[in-house]
């Protein structure tokens, strides 16, 4: 089901989605062992994901607006 997903999405989408998910998994692990900069540096590689996934879908837009305005 991911790989179908990613199938569909552009290369920031993708990238900003991977991103998401390792800064979750940073951040959680860094909860587990207690260290607050594991956590901080998960919650900023989140933020920076979901920034680049942004990205991605505002391209996805433009492109969509695109080849509607060519038919």
């Amino acid at each position: 089901m991911v790989a179908l997903a990613l199938a569909f999405m552009n290369k920031n989408q993708a990238k900003g989605a991977a991103k998401t998910a390792a800064g979750t998994i940073q951040r959680g692990a860094g909860e587990l062992v207690g260290s607050e900069k594991q956590q901080a540096k998960g919650v900023v590689k989140q933020i920076k994901g979901k920034a680049q996934r942004r990205i991605g879908d505002a391209q996805a837009a433009l492109k969509d607006s695109r080849k509607r305005k060519s038919k």
